[in-house]
């Protein structure tokens, strides 16, 4: 894919308005949110794979990154993230697999966690990425922009439950500083965007539904209808997880068992993915739109200079029709 002055313009813009003015207007709480319930889960015993986990497959497939290799190291360092050899697994989160079922078993009880990203009310993913490629939608979840995405990984780092994945040999890296910058593109559920803009549900929640009917463990509707629902199911008895972590998320979990007890036991596993009980928000107290100011500024610098010295290849023709 070759970077005309087009697609620097495009993406210059895009990133000076996100960068300089971060994505404070977005980060709101949205309209939608999902219940799972946890009582409800049998991880589809019988089936080969649980039924949300083949849907999002299904659905998101055209979409799973498509690496160019030989893929070059993420400079300074000298290894990088490639799953590409890896796209069937399905019992973790990876660029090819955005949902998974996760099982433990806590004094004889078996319980199946399905783990996706938990579409926070105030995500730090989409305050801390320095590219501003990831944006809050008015539907309450988080999108991550893979035309803008330089892999840097920051998305992951600031999330509590470590959800976007990394894969390399993808995106603008490529066009810009394939030797030196960027480490790929981030992946993650988006809670199936253009299905929600449109009234539609995600498709694990169609898929559960289909298998399970009224028991199913999903439930997909407006925000306050949910939370509703996990209150009554609080004062019944269950206990309630992401309400509070993080500030609020638009993914609510319930439990006949206290996620303290799933905590410790996902710790004493040493699990890939926990849920940590005390999230606190720290996003007021960490970001710094000077900072970001400042790397908009030296981007556009550099991407500046290569833009040049790729027109510079191009015929004068080219050049003439692109402006």
């Amino acid at each position: 894919m070759q970077l005309t002055r087009r697609k620097f313009l495009l993406l210059s813009s895009a990133l000076c308005t996100s960068l300089i003015l971060g994505n404070e207007a977005e980060a709101a709480e949205g309209k939608y949110a999902t219940l799972i319930d946890l009582t409800k889960c049998d991880g589809c015993k019988g089936e080969s794979i649980p039924k949300c986990v083949h849907a999002c497959r299904e659905y998101n497939k055209s979409r799973f990154p498509e690496p160019k290799k030989p893929i070059q190291p993420y400079w300074p360092r000298k290894t990088y993230e490639d799953w590409s050899d890896k796209k069937d697994l399905i019992d973790t989160l990876t660029p090819y697999n955005w949902i998974f079922v996760q099982k433990i078993n806590i004094n004889g009880t078996e319980i199946n966690i399905p783990i996706r990203c938990m579409h926070c009310d105030n995500p730090p993913c989409v305050r801390q990425c320095p590219f501003g490629a990831l944006t809050k939608q008015p539907e309450g979840n988080s999108v991550i922009n893979d035309k803008l995405c330089f892999g840097g990984a920051k998305c992951r780092d600031v999330c509590p439950w470590q959800i976007p994945q990394r894969q390399a040999g993808v995106g603008l890296y490529l066009d810009l500083l394939p030797k030196y910058a960027g480490g790929g593109v981030m992946y993650k559920c988006d809670l199936c965007k253009d299905k929600i803009k449109v009234g539609e549900e995600p498709a694990c929640v169609v898929a559960c539904r289909e298998r399970l009917g009224e028991k199913a463990v999903f439930t997909f509707g407006k925000r306050m209808e949910i939370y509703s629902l996990a209150k009554n199911a609080k004062e019944k008895g269950l206990y309630v997880y992401g309400d509070k972590q993080n500030g609020g998320t638009s993914t609510l979990y319930l439990s006949s068992l206290p996620f303290e007890l799933i905590e410790k036991a996902l710790l004493e596993k040493k699990e890939r993915f926990k849920m940590p009980l005390n999230v606190k928000n720290k996003i007021e107290t960490t970001f710094n739109p000077i900072g970001k100011v400042i790397l908009a500024s030296g981007f556009l610098s550099m991407t500046g200079a290569i833009i040049g010295a790729l027109a510079s290849k191009r015929s004068s023709k080219e050049v003439k029709e692109d402006e």
